[in-house]
């Protein structure tokens, strides 16, 4: 008999850590069961909080943080004002439902160095190795390995990253939406910066997302945990929160894997 295992690929929304650019990183504000309590005597008049069970109330948590904090689905009008060259780009709430479950494809690019621009060759060997050929409306999973850094300031630069012809070559496969386990879809930007410091060419300067200009996709941003799942065959499901014409959602991205 079968058994679903499920595999939760997502990092958690944490304050404080060095592992986004300073004012992208969220702050967290915990009231406690004390002061949840307080709050309560303020809807109720005349409630003591002596009243409550033990004279505590609820827990209430304020978050500042961007719609591209943690694990998040960015939507073509992240990109650009346009996608499909001309046609005015889907928001978070428009993207619909049924790109955000499909089979998933795990390519292992773990090999690469860091701040590499992944090529469509390599995207090419990395499914030969597999013996698998993309099949329209998958899901794919690029492992770079970022995100053992997670937590840390080495985590924004670690990672290959996706370029334009590589991006454009899955999309040409049928392919609406793909996610990595770095910070971004594209280069680490201090590798970006660094080549373009010393070339002055701006075509580099994100790239794997402008290629949403051309065709419209989505994709994913601060996966964990690929290395958990099987090259291929199981469910990946990745509903973004809907915010009301924003460029990104935060999701709780998960894998199901049916087993023996």
């Amino acid at each position: 008999m079968k058994r679903r295992r499920f595999v939760d690929l997502s990092i958690a929304i944490e304050p404080d850590l060095p592992s986004d650019p300073e004012m992208m990183i969220p702050q967290i504000q915990y009231m406690n069961h004390d002061e949840g309590a307080d709050m309560m005597t303020m809807f109720f008049p005349g409630l003591n909080k002596e009243d409550l069970p033990g004279g505590k109330g609820w827990t209430v948590e304020m978050l500042q943080l961007s719609s591209h904090s943690g694990t998040h689905l960015d939507a073509p009008w992240h990109y650009h004002p346009t996608m499909d060259k001309g046609k005015r780009s889907l928001t978070i709430d428009e993207i619909p439902l049924d790109w955000c479950m499909g089979n998933g494809v795990v390519l292992d690019l773990r090999h690469l160095p860091d701040g590499y621009k992944v090529l469509p060759q390599d995207i090419e060997a990395a499914l030969q190795k597999i013996d698998y050929q993309l099949q329209p409306r998958d899901i794919v999973l690029v492992m770079t390995g970022a995100d053992k850094h997670w937590g840390t300031a080495d985590y924004l630069s670690k990672g290959c990253g996706m370029g334009r012809e590589a991006t454009l070559w899955i999309l040409d496969k049928g392919i609406k939406v793909v996610g990595i386990d770095a910070w971004g879809w594209d280069r680490p930007f201090s590798h970006i910066q660094e080549e373009y410091q010393k070339t002055g060419d701006a075509s580099i300067i994100w790239e794997g997302h402008f290629a949403g200009i051309e065709k419209c996709y989505c994709h994913i941003e601060k996966l964990k945990g690929l290395d958990q799942l099987p090259p291929y065959g199981f469910t990946f499901f990745c509903f973004p929160v809907k915010i009301k014409g924003a460029s990104g959602g935060w999701i709780r991205a998960v894998a199901i894997i049916d087993e023996e």
